[in-house]
């Protein structure tokens, strides 16, 4: 895929409202009935209000306690995502994203809920990712976040070298958040390397066959890049 850089801004627009943009156009891609995955961030915080608007019936998970509780003020009904009898297919997920390169890879997890997130984008046979202008970026840089076991933790970081922990509370799922700070060219080889590094629980690179969607806020437009298909 490739971006488009030609859009101008027609007046001062903030990310915020790039945000919200992108996330507005999302919700039109929801339909009643749907099973929903929701995200994490600044981004699904507009998300939110804007699928509850709509007053579908919907089946929702989510990837973050934060994320719940905030639906669920709004009326929007959210499931354990937990366990053998949870949902195990669904139809949309959504969630923002913090770098995003030309070929579809993400990365994901300032937030330090990537491994949820993940998870939920596996599982949705569509993967709607909403960002501002300023997320679209040439290629990916450091950092890329980790989550990592506690057990064992002293040689995962000997192991992984160029790690720097990340003073955060711990992931919802109990993990050690922490970001990788090394140099890398090619996603597609980090990524492979951190899967298979023992005591990662998992990292933040999301590939383009996880993508469907993008939806892009630039001023007060939305640029919709269609990435792939589940199907």
């Amino acid at each position: 895929m490739s971006f488009d850089n030609r859009h101008e801004r027609l007046g001062p627009v903030s990310v915020d409202q790039e945000k919200r943009l992108a996330a507005q156009a999302a919700a039109e891609l929801v339909e009643d009935g749907m099973r929903v995955g929701l995200g994490s961030g600044s981004t699904v915080a507009f998300l939110l209000p804007a699928l509850a608007a709509r007053g579908l019936r919907l089946s929702c998970v989510s990837t973050s306690p934060q994320t719940t509780r905030f639906a669920r003020e709004l009326g929007v009904t959210v499931e354990s995502f937990e366990g053998t009898g949870a949902l195990d297919e669904l139809d949309i997920a959504i969630d923002g994203a913090d770098q995003v390169d030309p070929s579809g890879w993400l990365v994901k997890g300032g937030g330090a809920a990537h491994t949820r997130e993940k998870a939920v984008a596996a599982a949705a046979d569509r993967f709607v990712v909403i960002v501002s202008s300023d997320k679209p970026v040439e290629r990916l840089t450091p950092p890329i976040p980790l989550e990592l076991l506690e057990f064992g933790l002293a040689g995962t970081l000997k192991r992984l070298g160029t790690v720097r922990l990340r003073d955060v509370p711990r992931s919802p799922d109990g993990g050690v958040i922490a970001d990788f700070t090394g140099e890398f060219s090619d996603p597609e080889k980090l990524a492979a390397e951190l899967s298979a590094a023992v005591g990662v629980v998992d990292h933040g690179l999301f590939p383009p066959a996880l993508v469907t969607d993008v939806l892009i806020g630039r001023g007060t437009d939305v640029e919709h890049i269609e990435v792939g298909s589940r199907a």
